[in-house]
C-alpha cells in the first residue's frame, strides 16, 4: 500500500528512463503508478525476466541501443546518475532542451516523511548511515530510513515513508545535477575534494552540483557545513539555510566540535574523541556531522554516544575484517580517490601494509607521500600500478611489490607484514579497470583474506 503523497505531474506524460539499474527500473514503475507513459532504455540487452516484468506493467522496454527516435514524443527523460551527459541520447536531449531529472527528484516529489540530504567527496555512506543509527536510538514513533546513493533507492523509500519518519539521504554529484525541486530540510556537506573530474568536466561543475543539495531550501532548513576549510565555509554563504557548522579543528563553536579531545555541540560536552569505535580523524568528523543533524532534530545525548561507541563502520569504507595471527586486515575499497586513503592511513599509529592502485585517471600519486611514513611496504596493482610505486619509491619504501589484483594481493601482504601490522585495502582509484564496481574489489578482498585464514588455521 502506498502512503505516498499523491501527485498529478507526471499524469499522462510521456516519460523515457534511461538505464535499467534498481533506481531506473524503481522509477519506471512508481511512474506508471504516477499515471506516466513509461518507457525504459538501456545500451545493453536485458535479462528476459526484467523485461517481462516491466512489459508485464504496461512498460514499454527498448534495449541494446539508444535510438534517438525515443525523443520525439518525450515529455520528461529520469536518467541513470552514472551515465554522462556525453552519453548520444542525453546530449542530443540537452541539445533540444529538454527536462532531465535523477530518481532522487522523484522520490523527494512524492516524500510524505521529512527528508536529510548528505553528500559530500568523502564521508557521505558512513555519515548518512551514523544519522540514520542514531535517529533510531531510543525512538519513540515512526523511523530513520537510509536512502539512495547508499544503494537502497530513495523511491523505494518514498512510497513507504510517512509523516512521523525521516528519509537520510546520501545523494552524489551525479544525483544532484538532476535535482530542480529537491529540498531537504536538513542538508549536510561533508567536505569537497579533487573527483569526477572525468564526469563533470571542471571541478567548478563539480561544486555546483554538490551545492544543489541547498539551493531551494529556506531559512527555515538547515544546511550543515564542515568549517575546516575556507572554501567550504565560504560555499556556505550560498545557501539561504540557516547554517550549522561542524569543525574537528575547533573552528566554530556555534555548531558541533572536537576541543581538548571532547566532541561538542554548543555548550554541551557529549563524548571523549577517542572512544568513537571507528578508527580515524574523517570519522571524528563524520560523527560531528551526524551530531549536528539530530541535535538539531533534538536527539538526547546517552543515544548518540551508545551509537558512536558501538558502530564498527560501514563494508568497504575503513571496515574491520578479521585479525589472522596478530595481523589486523581492513577493508577500504571505497577509498576511490587520494583523501580517501590519505584519511585511511592517518587513521593508524601501527605499521601498515597497503594494497593500491587501479583506474588511471591521468592523477600522479606524489601526494601521497607524506602519508607514506608508515608504511612497512605497499603492493601495487590495475592501471596505476606504476604511478603508485614511483610514489613510494620516491617515499623510501624499501618493500614494493606489483601484483595482478586484489586477490593475488593478499598472501604477499601477509608475507610482508609483522605481529601487529595492518593490512589495509585503500586503493586511492577507481576501480573500473579491473572490477565493475568498488563493492566487488572490496568482497574480493574480504575473500581472500577469509581463504587465507582457513589455510594457515589448517
Amino acid at each position: 500500500m502506498a502512503i505516498m503523497k499523491k501527485i498529478t505531474t507526471y499524469q499522462n506524460k510521456n516519460v523515457l528512463v534511461v538505464g535499467l539499474g534498481k533506481s531506473g527500473i524503481n522509477s519506471a514503475k512508481l511512474l506508471c503508478k504516477l499515471g506516466s507513459k513509461v518507457t525504459v532504455n538501456d545500451l545493453k540487452e536485458a535479462p528476459q525476466e526484467v523485461k517481462d516484468d516491466l512489459q508485464g506493467e504496461g512498460i514499454n522496454v527498448v534495449t541494446g541501443g539508444h535510438p534517438l527516435s525515443l525523443l520525439d514524443d518525450t515529455d520528461l527523460i529520469v536518467k541513470n546518475p552514472g551515465i554522462p551527459y556525453s552519453n548520444v541520447l542525453i546530449a542530443e536531449a540537452v541539445k533540444r532542451g529538454m527536462t532531465i531529472i535523477t530518481e532522487p527528484e522523484l522520490a523527494y516529489e512524492i516524500l510524505d516523511a521529512q527528508m536529510i540530504g548528505v553528500t559530500g567527496t568523502n564521508g557521505k555512506t558512513t555519515t548518512t548511515t551514523l544519522i540514520t543509527l542514531m535517529l533510531n536510538h531510543g525512538r519513540q514513533k515512526g523511523e530513520a530510513y537510509a536512502a539512495g546513493n547508499i544503494g537502497i533507492p530513495a523511491t523505494i523509500v518514498a512510497q513507504k515513508a510517512t509523516k512521523d519518519d525521516v528519509m537520510v539521504t546520501e545523494l552524489s554529484s551525479f544525483q544532484l545535477m538532476g535535482t530542480t525541486k529537491l529540498r531537504p530540510h536538513i542538508a549536510v556537506l561533508t567536505n569537497i575534494y579533487e573527483a569526477h573530474t572525468d564526469y563533470h568536466g571542471t571541478r567548478a561543475n563539480y561544486i555546483k552540483a554538490k551545492m544543489n543539495i541547498t539551493k531551494n531550501q529556506t531559512k527555515d532548513d538547515y544546511f550543515v557545513v564542515n568549517w575546516d576549510s575556507e572554501e567550504w565555509r565560504n560555499l556556505s554563504t550560498q545557501s539561504d539555510a540557516t547554517i550549522i557548522p561542524f569543525s574537528r579543528k575547533d573552528n566554530s563553536e556555534s555548531g558541533a566540535y572536537e576541543k581538548d579531545g571532547w566532541l561538542y555541540f554548543r555548550e554541551e560536552k557529549i563524548m571523549p574523541a577517542s572512544e568513537i569505535k571507528i578508527p580515524g580523524e574523517h570519522n571524528v568528523e563524520n560523527a560531528l556531522a551526524a551530531i549536528a543533524v539530530v541535535k538539531t532534530l533534538g536527539q538526547a545525548n546517552e543515544n548518540i554516544v551508545e551509537v558512536l561507541k558501538t558502530f564498527s563502520g560501514v563494508k568497504h569504507r575503513t571496515q574491520y575484517v578479521t585479525t589472522i595471527k596478530q595481523r589486523k586486515f581492513y577493508n577500504d575499497s571505497k577509498a576511490t580517490n587520494m583523501e580517501a586513503t590519505e584519511k585511511a592511513l592517518a587513521g593508524f599509529n601501527n605499521p601498515v601494509v597497503l594494497l593500491a592502485g587501479g583506474l588511471d585517471r591521468g592523477f600522479t600519486f606524489e601526494r601521497l607521500i607524506p602519508y607514506f611514513k608508515n608504511l612497512r611496504g605497499i603492493i601495487v596493482f590495475g592501471e596505476t600500478a606504476d604511478l603508485v610505486a614511483r610514489a613510494a619509491k620516491q617515499a623510501g619504501i624499501q618493500q614494493i611489490v606489483k601484483t595482478e589484483n586484489v586477490k593475488s594481493a593478499i598472501p604477499i601482504a601477509y608475507d610482508m607484514s609483522k605481529e601487529n601490522d595492518v593490512i589495509l585495502l585503500s586503493p586511492a582509484c577507481a576501480s573500473w579497470d579491473q572490477y565493475p564496481t568498488f563493492e566487488v574489489r572490496g568482497d574480493m578482498f574480504i575473500e581472500a583474506v577469509e581463504d587465507l585464514k582457513k589455510e594457515l588455521e589448517m
